[in-house]
């Protein structure tokens, strides 16, 4: 309909299409990467040794899990860690025999902390790429200036989740099914019974040596970034190695990649920034620029909490893409100094990652999560949600973001 009503020309098209198909096939080559670590019997093997190391303990349990949830986004990204983290959890908590007051705080901290942790490094959220790629910033740089006080603010957020659920976390965990650890070398999908199982010898040092080559993968897209080579290329070939090395040593043809891999992404990312373009031809960033460009422009506090604030608001109200989105096209429209540029775009990436999730259609992970939640019978409600983002989503934000203007601050100085 914008098309048609003449907002978005061709032209804008193929510029829409420059922009967001390096991001895009970056975000699919991680989610691949997810899928072949599925096929492995991953899950299975992270579950047991969940149960292992929590040694009888849900206060254990809680940490482990949510550990297990930023580096799954550290490694892969936001949405790719909920496909596979979530399943996890669900496998754990169902041997665990858990009452569902017990596992709403696995849950939810696990989606909150999986989400949230796409903020310190760029590469994993796909609408930080495309926002990277719009500003000019690379990967080296963006990490750099953001690492720390998001590091801080997921910190902050795993330490308000634990007050918060505390009483209802199970202080001794019932005792481990005998018959799970032969299931950790099961082959597993997450909306479908076990396959076949996978050989049981060497099973440790084989899911050890695949996150390694994962982790050095991910440190190749900051080296690419950092000389100049293509971070879309480095993450293909990367994924390419990964299912060639699986289909040699597993039998498993990359025929499952038709059905498996999140195809929608590129249509999402697509149509989504058609909606912008059209609202930026129209004139609704030019109306957003003289309404916040005076307010920003003053001072770097000011330019960091009406940044990262108004992005929190308008990524529960219309989804972190496209909010992300329309406060990139604002911020570029504006005539700031780059220190200012730089910290307003760093906050707007704080409101998008932490921000959004106050509700859960606030990200496309979150989205995600609840649709898994479902087919697994485990649905969490919007009430039961909110209770918990309704107070520990307001305080990261504000908290991360003094982080950030300090440490810009002590940057710059």
């Amino acid at each position: 309909m914008v098309i048609l009503c003449g907002s978005v020309s061709l032209t804008d098209l193929g510029e829409i299409g420059s922009k967001v198909t390096g991001a895009s096939v970056t975000i699919l080559a991680t989610m691949i990467m997810a899928i072949a670590l599925e096929s492995f019997g991953f899950f299975y093997w992270v579950a047991a040794k969940l149960l292992q190391q929590s040694r009888g303990s849900g206060i254990k349990l809680f940490w482990l899990t949510n550990s297990l949830c930023f580096l799954m986004t550290i490694f892969l990204n936001n949405d790719g860690s909920v496909l596979i983290t979530t399943p996890i959890l669900l496998l754990v908590l169902k041997y665990l025999g858990l009452k569902k007051h017990q596992k709403t705080p696995y849950l939810i901290s696990g989606v909150l902390i999986a989400t949230a942790s796409s903020a310190p490094i760029g590469v994993s959220n796909i609408v930080n790429l495309i926002s990277l790629k719009m500003i000019g910033m690379d990967l080296y740089l963006h990490t750099a200036m953001m690492f720390v006080p998001s590091m801080m603010g997921l910190l902050f957020m795993a330490c308000l989740l634990f007050i918060f659920f505390y009483k209802r976390l199970p202080k001794s965990l019932p005792d481990i099914p005998n018959h799970f650890q032969s299931l950790q070398h099961r082959r597993y999908h997450p909306l479908h019974s076990p396959s076949a199982p996978l050989p049981k010898r060497n099973q440790t040092k084989i899911m050890l040596f695949v996150l390694a080559f994962v982790f050095l993968v991910r440190i190749s897209l900051f080296a690419a970034s950092y000389t100049g080579i293509s971070v879309p290329l480095v993450a293909v070939i990367g994924s390419i190695i990964l299912l060639a090395w699986r289909w040699v040593y597993f039998k498993t043809s990359p025929k499952d990649l038709l059905y498996k891999s999140p195809w929608h992404i590129f249509i999402f990312a697509f149509t989504m920034y058609v909606l912008i373009y059209g609202l930026h031809n129209i004139g609704f960033t030019e109306l957003l620029v003289n309404y916040f460009e005076p307010m920003v422009s003053g001072s770097l506090s000011y330019a960091t909490f009406v940044s990262g604030i108004s992005t929190s608001v308008f990524s529960n109200l219309f989804n972190n893409h496209p909010a992300l989105m329309i406060s990139t096209f604002t911020l570029t429209e504006m005539s700031l100094n780059p220190s200012t540029a730089k910290i307003i775009y760093l906050a707007n990436i704080i409101g998008s990652d932490i921000g959004s999730l106050l509700l859960p259609i606030g990200t496309l992970a979150t989205l995600i999560w609840m649709h898994i939640l479902k087919q697994h019978d485990e649905s969490i409600s919007w009430g039961e949600y909110l209770k918990t983002t309704i107070l520990i989503i307001p305080l990261t934000v504000l908290f991360t973001l003094t982080c950030l203007y300090f440490w810009i601050s002590w940057l710059f100085l």
